[in-house]
């Protein structure tokens, strides 16, 4: 690790500023990745889907509120 930190030390100010936007996009990737995966289990679950039709309902009346004519 010591080897790693030190040569890129003595890369130029743009070569570690390329080498930070690289790493911070892969962790991004990865971030994203967990979140989808998560979502995906949270999803299958019939009690999630439940909880979630019950948070909708009020948007849904909203929506048929905002888009009947008076």
């Amino acid at each position: 690790m010591k080897k790693i930190i030190h040569h890129i030390r003595k890369q130029s100010k743009e070569d570690r500023r390329h080498i930070l936007h690289i790493l911070i996009f892969c962790a991004a990737v990865i971030l994203i990745l967990l979140w989808v995966y998560s979502l995906g289990a949270t999803l299958s679950d019939s009690d999630a889907r439940a909880e979630i039709s019950e948070d909708l309902r009020p948007f849904a009346t909203l929506k048929d509120s905002i888009t009947s004519p008076w």
